[in-house]
């Protein structure tokens, strides 16, 4: 199947949802997305959920609270902001919001409501966090909801992973279907309208193993079965073979055929080419070579699920010294708007 074009994809997106299996750098990701989106002169906002603080060690900035932060101003005139979702927070924010508790939130927080709410009933912590994104998603700078210009051209959440995404996002169907009428019911209705429309998608990040790319295709099939809109495929951290093609091959399916090579070059730099040191880089060789084989054959089975593909490359450093920016020149690059 073919991926329909990134440009296409994105177009008139203005909630980007990242997600991915633990440890495939969803959080540099999403850093770098925002960034990418500043840097054409927008206001955005990147938003985490899980209490991590991801956002504030990439940035080298203190650690996020309640009140949204401005991470970069850029040259172009686009801001960054930064904004940690506590669940606590979210929920006294949305009973003084529709029942106008005020003062008596701080009682209901006092008698443990608050913590029983947001850390033992089942959903009601995701339906919050999702709440937080959605009023920040669809804020206007009108005195009343809808009125004004919004008040971010884009909103980017570093998201739970592959394996809970589409329950988090779907909480608030379930939420709806328990809450007949009420604020309760129209906000959970207003939350999955926004999250299944054009305005939002949800980009998946990988690596080329074997089990984030797996996970990857679940949660894509998942999530399209749930109606969710679908963003890119971001496979992180891709390293180029240290070998020319050729010798990758001969090395994956011969590698006595290399041998005389091996010990020509040593020759030549003056290293002594004993059977330890050249059966130990042969070794090596066929290691790297095979490595990439799979590499590339997982890239083909990620290019073959049907989305935008956005490639990234592994930095020695990791996001330190400027990392989340060389990552958001490459999103620029490769069409991201």
């Amino acid at each position: 199947m073919a991926a329909p074009p990134l440009e296409r994809v994105l177009d008139g997106v203005r909630l980007h949802v990242v997600t991915g299996k633990g440890g495939v750098g969803k959080t540099s990701v999403a850093s770098a997305l925002g960034l990418a989106l500043a840097r054409q002169g927008r206001r955005v906002l990147l938003v985490e959920v899980e209490g991590r603080q991801g956002i504030s060690q990439t940035f080298g900035v203190p650690p996020l609270g309640t009140a949204e932060v401005r991470l970069v101003q850029d040259p172009s005139g686009g801001e960054l902001w930064g904004l940690s979702v506590e669940a606590k927070a979210a929920l006294l924010e949305y009973l003084q919001t529709f029942y106008k508790l005020g003062r008596a939130g701080g009682t209901l927080e006092r008698m443990g409501v608050v913590d029983f709410a947001t850390t033992i009933a089942p959903g009601v912590r995701d339906v919050l966090l999702t709440g937080k994104v959605y009023e920040a998603v669809g804020r206007t700078t009108g005195p009343r909801r809808g009125q004004g210009r919004y008040a971010w051209d884009a909103v980017v959440l570093d998201a739970p992973p592959t394996g809970r995404i589409t329950r988090f996002l779907g909480v608030n169907e379930q939420v709806a279907d328990l809450a007949r009428v009420g604020p309760i019911h129209g906000q959970a209705e207003s939350i999955t309208r926004m999250l299944r429309s054009r305005r939002s998608a949800v980009h998946i990040v990988t690596l080329l193993e074997e089990m984030p790319v797996q996970e990857s295709a679940d949660a894509l099939a998942e999530l399209a079965g749930a109606g969710f809109g679908l963003g890119a495929l971001v496979v992180n951290q891709v390293r180029e073979p240290l070998l020319p093609d050729e010798l990758l091959a001969r090395l994956e399916g011969d590698p006595d055929s290399v041998e005389e090579q091996v010990r020509a070059d040593l020759a030549a730099v003056g290293v002594r080419s004993g059977a330890r040191t050249v059966g130990g880089l042969l070794a090596e060789g066929r290691a790297h070579a095979e490595r990439v084989a799979l590499e590339r054959a997982l890239a083909t089975q990620v290019a073959a699920l049907g989305q935008p593909v956005v490639t990234l490359p592994a930095l020695l450093a990791g996001t330190d010294d400027g990392g989340v920016s060389v990552l958001a020149d490459e999103l620029l690059g490769q069409g991201v708007h």
